[in-house]
């Protein structure tokens, strides 16, 4: 069964510090990019499961509408 996060775990981990990997769920809605290729930023929404990225395994990071890639 998926865990919905708490709002005080939600805040904890600014944009830019949260990260997960392929097949985990996502922590927190938000844009989250793949580690080697920061340009890319796709929107994921709480629960879901994280995608391989362009085939591959990856390490996907939280972003921020204003952060810079």
């Amino acid at each position: 069964m998926k865990r919905i996060a708490l709002l005080k775990e939600r805040q904890a981990a600014p944009a830019g510090t949260a990260s997960t990997s392929t097949g985990s769920h996502c922590p927190v809605s938000g844009l989250w990019s793949p580690d080697h290729d920061p340009h890319t930023v796709l929107s994921f929404f709480e629960g879901h499961v994280f995608p391989a990225f362009d085939g591959v395994p990856t390490v996907w990071r939280r972003r921020s509408l204003g952060q810079a890639y």
